[in-house]
């Protein structure tokens, strides 16, 4: 519910000609959030993983093996939707993005501290819905300062674009660093 699919998928789609992307995408049941995702018009595996709360270096390898990943500039793993089980898993990751909905509340990096504490990038998302939420900004970028002192933080709408442009830029300059 934190916008994780609509966020890579606008970011895939608002990169295409700049940036390749491929995406593996870890659900429990459905294939749903990877037939999103080629919408985007980009390569996705799907791991569907019964009742495991996270993906492993292994589930991902196996994914990666079914890429040509020499046709990505950016793979990204979209690791199951819980804010507990995949701040344990090391992926091989470059960079670990966490995402913040606003509908979630301020509160979540207290509650969630290993997940945001191991984050190089922290989003918040629907950002547009900030109002109607009745998120407290402050506090939420406060709570995130406190867990999260070495991240990046972004604070964005993926489905109305605000706030976008600085993501994508900084996606370009890690892909080419």
């Amino acid at each position: 519910g934190s916008g994780k699919t609509t966020f890579i998928r606008e970011t895939a789609a608002k990169l295409a000609g700049r940036l390749r992307l491929g995406v593996i995408v870890g659900d429990l049941a459905t294939d749903n959030d990877a037939a999103r995702l080629r919408t985007a018009g980009i390569p996705v595996v799907q791991i569907t993983t019964g009742t495991v709360c996270h993906l492993d270096a292994d589930m991902v390898a196996k994914a990666a093996a079914q890429m040509d990943l020499d046709k990505l500039d950016v793979l990204v793993i979209e690791n199951v939707g819980n804010l507990v089980c995949p701040a344990d898993y090391d992926l091989g990751e470059d960079l670990r993005v966490v995402l913040l909905s606003v509908t979630e509340g301020e509160d979540k990096p207290l509650k969630y501290p290993p997940m945001f504490h191991s984050a190089h990038v922290a989003v918040v998302t629907k950002s547009d819905m900030a109002a109607a939420a009745g998120f407290n900004r402050k506090l939420a970028l406060r709570n995130l300062e406190r867990v999260s002192h070495h991240a990046r933080i972004f604070e964005l709408s993926a489905k109305t674009g605000d706030g976008m442009k600085p993501w994508l830029d900084f996606l370009a300059e890690q892909r080419a660093a």
